[in-house]
Formats: structure tokens, C-alpha cells, sequence
């Protein structure tokens, strides 16, 4: 089916890109929200997961189910730090309190949620409220951040809510209503606290007809009229004149219905039974079956497509009509009812899929752990309404005289493409038409909201304001370390000294900067509020360039530290817990790389694309540095002392607990002896200017003479510079990155005493 564009689309587009507010993509049926959905991986520089309520809609969303993806139990969710048996003992209740501590996630999911930026739910409006707060509540564990809503993961929602309905029981309504004002997701807590853009796509695609248009929105919004109730009946037919319809569909309420009416056709064929097994590989559990793991056919049988033709030549699409023409051995005709034409079946094939990070990239992707191969055709006598969801026909036989869900009338009556395809088995009456009085006042409220055009330049500002402050600062890596410590102190001591020191020495390289960060942030918001977009762009572009390399020798020392651990035994946990740092810096590097070329699109009001070259360059970088690390430590023969790398356990060993300024008493001994700057970070395994970090702290108590280091016209020459800059050695090194480094200026600063006290 061709891909169809609209100016609605494109804001979807720019919402997502340039903006990190919650947004609510809706719109009638067949206005192409599934389209945006498939064309979304092509489009977007955020790395992102697709997930839904049930796993048939995820697997047509070619994503993975919310229970699965979060590792939720089965039940209802109460957004309390309480425990669940202070509302209930059912067992089907679970609140913070028992996400915490009993339905903890596993490392691989921690990963995965750490990584993305964007979190899609399709199919939305079967989404309930407490599952959506039970989502928010994971990513903020994960994130580490409870201050803003989803843990600052921007979501996606897509759907129609006059469609499925979010189902809850009678006793779970008993408890939830004491939260939630319905189990619709726009009622959830996080949202509250967050708001979203409303994004209603307006062109319908797949009806023409303006008439049926009309009485199509005038059933949506519960507006129908007597006129348009008597020109739908006008197309009521009697079980005589039905007999005599061919190739129709019938879309009905019940499945008993439809399951009745098919088997009550294939029996009535004279044709022999053939039957074909789908071929399931590996992992593909049976709620996710597309189709009966055995589909019986006859010649004659009348049949539908469950899926787009994934050749690519359009052969048939989802919801197209056919009759079986000839079954030969494993070779089925079929002729299209629309035009007539032969086609003979092959075998599609559906992928249960999980996201993980890839170790050897350490980059968010999908992983297939299992496959159903099998013909994409069912039984298409008849249809449930709700299994006729996002399927087109240009005709059928509506049978709704016993709607029992909002919206199902309207649902089966959009799956046409016009009156004259419709046939209706029972007279439409006033009673069964009614949609959901929750939703048709959130749809009425969205109507004060401001213009899309205006909305979009404000959450761009905010944006962009978000990405200057979270770029350049290392509070989540800062945060992530000292949790390390907090994880690992109590049983993990490495005999190697320098081993001990590697992780509190990377801490410290990133608490060196806090001061320089602060300032650079303060700059770079003060020219946005400025509006000086020239003058913005040229030092996010020289910060980018500065902290770019500052990352890169981090995620240099850490690798080496990685891979030196990497050659003892029972180091498995740490060396996870390394690797969770090694994912932030390297999320921090991309953020670094991309923040300027976003922020000139998002000043220019440009497309935002998907930006894959920087996650290649990124990708060769993180793979020369651990084919360097790893043939570092297999060279380096102080790490052959022992099996497990540890101190022996005796009541006298010191603990792991961080021994205040032993990294930095190495380096001065070192010094002292006579090891030049180079000298010691070889012998170290350390960054140049992790070194001369620690020198500048030597200089500034007096410890160690500047003068070891470096001659007095080199002093003077830098003096004079740091003088002309106030101190402010952040804006000499955006300002001149081609004079002296930061480590450097930081040396002589402490020798004019200019330093502040660290400590």
C-alpha cells in the first residue's frame, strides 16, 4: 500500500525529533498512524522500544508485549509505596512497594530500558491507566531519576480510543477506583504530572466518500443523527438477499459468531480437507499464534489476508479478500476478489522478538528468539469486530445488533471503504450506538489546547534547554559510580593496586570537571535566552569537541579496567556493573556528538534525521579501544598473581572502601622518583590529564613543585593567559583548544593559588 504523507504527519515527525514531550497520536480509522509506526525506525535519532497491551497487537506493531518488555505480574497496579497486602489479599494486586522488592528486573531488561529515549505503545486505547504508572515507575528506577515523569524517557502513544477498550474486572475496579477516575490511560498519575500533546491525524485515507465520511465522525463522537441512522439502514438486506452476495465478509460481535459461520461454510464445500501446519522455530509461545498452528482449507473457501505482502510487490495487504481456486500438495491458488487475478501462496513468516544491547556494540536492537511460518490467510465468511482492527474491505455484511462494547458499531462500519460495499444483516438501532462518555470528554477537553504550530515551538525551547543542561554534565555517571562503589565495596578487593584505584580514579576525573561544567552550562543558556544562535552553535561545538575527548579517555581507562578484570574468575556481577557504566558513557558520548547538529535543526526549524553516522563513528571507536584494552592485559604479566584477582581474605585486609587520596599518593611518589607526566600515566594505565589532575591537587598543598614538571617561561606564558581569562580556565579552552590543555591550566591555577578547595 502506497505511503501517504500529511502536514499532520510531518508534526508527528517534529514532535518525536525535536521535542521530548509526551505525545498522543489518535486519529479515525485509516488515517495512517499505523504507516507512521513502520516508517518511524527510518526517521528518528532516538533509540527507542515498541511495545503493546497484548501479544497479538504487538506482534502486528512488530514490537514486544508491556508485560514482557517491564516485567510486570499479572494483576492490577496501585501507584503506593505501601505494601499490596494493605489493600488487598487477592494476590492480583502489586504496588511499588512489591515492584521493588519481589518482581525485580533482570539484568538484560535494566539494559534495555536504560538505553532508550523513546518508548512507543501502540494500540493504546486497550492501555490501562495503572499498567502505564507501573511503566512509569520502572523507567524511573531504571533511570535513576524520579523527578520527572517516565524517568525522562519521552512516550509515544498510539491509537484510536473508540476502539478496544481497556479491560478490568468488577473486583479489580473495587480497589483501582480508589486511584484512578477510569482505567483509561490518559487517567494514569504520570500523565498527570506531565501533560502530552494531543495529535489527531485529519486525513482519512481509506474512505473517499464524503456522505459516509461524515456519518462515520458523526458515530465517533456520539453526534449521530436520524438521517444518518435511516442512510445506513437504507443498505439493510434479509437473509434471502444475503445468500445471494458472494465474496462478502460478514463482521459480527461475538467469535462464536464468526467462529460458527466460517466452519458452517467450509463444512457446507463438497471439496476434500487439506491441511497445513505452520513451522514454529525456537521460541514462539502460543497466545502470540497469528493463525491456527494448523489451517485447514478447501478449494472454494473464501478467505482473507492477515498481513502485508513482505516482498515488497503489493501482492496483497492486510484484510484483502480472496477464494481458494486449486489446492496441489503444498501449492495453493487463490483468485483476488478485487481483481479477479491468480495468485499462488507462499508461506510469510511472523518474528517474536525482545530487545537487547548488543555486547559486542553495546547499542539497543531487536533480538528474533523465535519464528511462526505459515500462509497468510484465514476463514473470512466471517470476522469479530475486534479481530477486523486495522483491516480495510470494499465490502461486508455488518451484523452489530448485539454491540456490547462503545465504539463497536462505528469500528465495524469504518473497516468499508464507502456505502455502496456496506450490507447490513440487522437495521441499525439508536441503542447500540454509543461511545464511551469518559472518552468523549478527554476528546472534548484536547479541544482547548493551543495550536499544534505553537505547541511544537515551545516544546522545542524546552527541549533544547533540556539538551544544553543534561549534555554537559556527569551527574548520572557521577551517581552510577558511587552506587558501583556502594555495590561492590563490601565483597570485592582487588590485589593489584592500581586495579583498586581505576574506578575511584575515573570518579574523580568526572568530579574535576563539576565546577567547569557549571560554568559552561550557565554560558551556553545564557546565549540561548540571547538568541545567538551563531555564537550557541560555536561553543556547543567546542564543548563537543573538549568533552568529547575527556570521554573518550574515560571510556579508555574503564575498558582497560574491564578487560584486566575480565582475566580472573568469579567477576561476573562487577563486571556487569561495569558495563552499566560503560553504556552511560557511551549514551554520554552520543549526546556530545549530536547536541550540535540538533541544535542547529531545532533553531532552524530543519527535519531532524536519523543520524546513524554518529553511532557508527561511535561504533568503530568502542570496538579499537577494546581490541586495544583487551591486548593490553593479556601482555601486562602482574595480572597472572592469582585465580581470582582478589586479597585474600584475613581479619587484618584492608576493605574495598575508598582509602581518601591513595591514587593520588601514588602519583606523587612517582613523581618524586622522578617519573615524568607521560612516564607515570603509562606505568599507570591512566589518561595524561587524569595525571595532571592529580598533580594540580600536589601543587596546590604544597605536595609537589610545578616546577618538576615544567620550566617558568612556560609558567609565565600560561599565567599571563589565565589572567586575561579571570581564572575562568572552562572559557580558555573553549575559547584557545588549540594552546594549552585543561590539565595543564589546572597545574599552574594551583600554583597561583587560584584554585578552590576540592575537598
Amino acid at each position: 500500500m502506497e505511503t501517504q504523507v500529511t502536514d499532520r504527519l510531518t508534526l508527528a515527525s517534529h514532535f518525536v525529533n525535536s521535542t521530548n514531550s509526551p505525545i498522543f497520536l489518535t486519529g479515525k480509522a485509516g488515517t495512517g498512524k499505523t504507516t507512521f509506526l513502520r516508517n518511524l525506525a527510518t526517521m528518528t535519532h532516538k533509540s527507542y522500544v515498541i511495545v503493546a497491551p497484548t501479544g497479538i497487537a504487538a506482534l502486528h506493531a512488530k514490537g514486544v508485549t508491556i508485560h514482557s518488555q517491564f516485567l510486570l505480574p499479572l494483576g492490577s497496579f496501585l501507584p503506593s509505596r505501601e505494601p499490596e497486602g494493605n489493600f488487598s489479599n487477592s494476590g492480583q494486586i502489586f504496588t511499588q512497594f512489591s515492584l521493588t522488592r519481589r518482581h525485580t528486573l533482570n539484568a538484560a531488561r535494566k539494559k534495555v530500558l536504560s538505553a532508550i529515549e523513546l518508548l512507543i505503545i501502540d494500540e493504546v486505547s486497550m492501555l490501562r491507566a495503572d499498567i502505564l504508572d507501573a511503566i512509569d515507575f520502572r523507567l524511573k528506577s531504571v533511570k535513576r531519576n524520579f523527578d520527572v515523569p517516565f524517568g525522562g524517557v519521552q512516550v509515544l502513544f498510539i491509537g484510536d480510543l473508540y476502539q478496544l477498550p481497556p479491560i478490568v474486572k468488577d473486583q479489580e475496579w473495587q480497589i483501582l477506583r480508589k486511584f484512578y477516575n477510569s482505567m483509561h490511560f490518559f487517567e494514569a498519575h504520570a500523565l498527570k504530572q506531565s501533560g502530552m500533546v494531543y495529535l489527531e491525524l485529519d486525513k482519512i485515507f481509506r474512505q473517499k466518500d464524503e456522505a459516509f465520511i461524515n456519518i462515520l465522525n458523526n458515530l465517533r463522537d456520539n453526534k449521530a443523527t436520524e438521517d444518518d441512522i435511516k442512510a445506513l439502514n437504507k443498505h439493510f438486506k434479509t437473509e434471502e438477499e444475503i445468500k445471494d452476495l458472494e465474496d462478502t465478509i460478514i463482521i459480527t460481535t461475538h467469535n462464536y459468531k464468526a467462529d460458527a459461520q466460517n466452519q458452517k461454510e467450509l463444512q457446507a464445500l463438497k471439496s476434500p480437507s487439506h491441511f497445513f501446519e505452520a513451522k514454529i522455530e525456537k521460541d514462539f509461545p502460543e497466545h502470540l499464534y497469528p493463525l491456527p498452528k494448523t489451517l485447514e482449507l478447501k478449494e472454494g473457501a473464501q478467505v482473507m489476508f492477515i498481513k502485508n505482502d513482505s516482498s515488497g510487490n503489493g501482492a496483497y495487504y492486510n484484510g484483502k479478500m480472496a477464494k481458494v481456486k486449486s489446492i496441489e500438495e503444498d501449492e495453493i491458488k487463490v483468485v483476488m476478489t478485487e481483481n479477479k487475478l491468480t495468485y499462488t501462496l507462499k508461506r510469510e513468516l511472523w518474528e517474536n522478538k525482545r530487545y537487547v544491547i548488543n555486547e559486542s556494540t553495546k547499542e539497543l536492537e531487536e533480538d528474533i528468539i523465535g519464528t511462526f511460518e505459515q500462509y497468510p490467510i484465514k476463514l473470512a465468511w466471517a470476522v469479530t469486530v475486534h479481530k477486523s482492527q486495522g483491516l480495510t474491505f470494499d465490502k461486508a455484511i455488518i451484523d452489530v445488533g448485539q454491540a456490547f462494547a462503545p465504539g463497536q458499531v462505528y469500528v465495524a462500519l469504518s473497516r468499508l471503504k464507502g456505502l455502496e460495499g456496506l450490507v447490513l444483516r440487522t437495521r441499525i438501532q439508536n441503542d447500540v450506538i454509543y461511545s464511551d462518555h469518559d472518552v468523549a470528554n478527554f476528546t472534548q477537553s484536547t479541544k482547548s489546547q493551543e495550536p499544534l504550530h505553537d505547541l511544537l515551538i515551545k516544546h522545542r525551547k524546552t527541549y533544547l534547554e533540556k539538551l544544553v543542561l543534561e549534555t554537559f554534565h556527569f551527574l548520572d555517571l557521577m551517581k552510577m559510580t558511587k552506587d558501583f562503589f556502594k555495590e561492590t565495596e563490601s565483597g570485592f578487593e582487588f590485589e593489584d593496586l592500581e586495579m583498586r584505584v581505576a574506578m575511584p580514579t575515573l570518579l574523580e576525573r568526572f568530579e574535576q570537571e563539576l565546577d567547569n561544567t557549571q560554568v559552561f552550562q550557565k554560558q551556553l543558556l545564557y546565549l540561548l535566552n540571547l538568541q545567538d544562535e551563531a555564537k550557541l552553535i560555536e561553543r556547543l561545538e567546542k564543548g563537543s569537541a573538549y568533552y568529547g575527548e575527556l570521554l573518550k579517555e574515560q571510556l579508555k581507562a574503564l575498558l582497560i579496567h574491564t578487560a584486566e578484570v575480565e582475566r580472573f574468575s568469579q567477576t561476573k556481577k562487577y563486571i556487569e556493573s561495569l558495563g552499566q557504566i560503560e553504556l552511560q558513557l557511551l549514551k554520554k558520548m552520543s549526546q556530545i556528538k549530536k547536541v550540535s547538529i540538533l541544535a542547529r535543526a531545532i533553531l532552524k526549524e530543519q527535519t531532524i534525521g536519523k543520524l546513524e553516522e554518529i553511532q557508527q563513528e561511535i561504533r568503530s571507536l568502542r570496538i579499537d579501544l577494546v581490541t586495544a584494552a583487551k591486548t593490553l592485559a593479556a601482555n601486562n604479566p602482574k595480572f597472572q598473581k592469582n585465580k581470582t584477582g582478589k586479597k585474600k581474605k584475613s581479619e587484618d585486609a584492608p576493605s574495598l572502601k575508598r582509602v581518601k587520596g591513595e591514587t593520588y599518593e601514588i602519583t606523587y611518589e612517582m613523581s618524586d622518583n622522578g617519573g615524568s607526566i607521560e612516564d607515570i600515566a603509562v606505568q599507570r594505565g591512566l589518561a595524561v590529564s587524569t595525571i595532571k589532575g592529580h598533580l594540580a591537587k600536589g601543587i596546590k598543598e604544597g605536595r609537589i613543585s610545578l616546577f618538576t614538571h615544567m620550566d617558568e617561561a612556560t609558567f609565565k606564558q600560561i599565567a599571563e593567559i589565565i589572567k586575561k581569562y579571570d581564572a575562568d580556565l572552562g572559557a580558555i579552552r573553549q575559547e584557545q583548544p588549540a594552546t594549552f590543555d585543561y590539565g595543564t591550566l589546572k597545574m599552574v591555577a594551583a600554583h597561583m593559588g587560584l584554585l578552590e578547595n576540592k575537598n
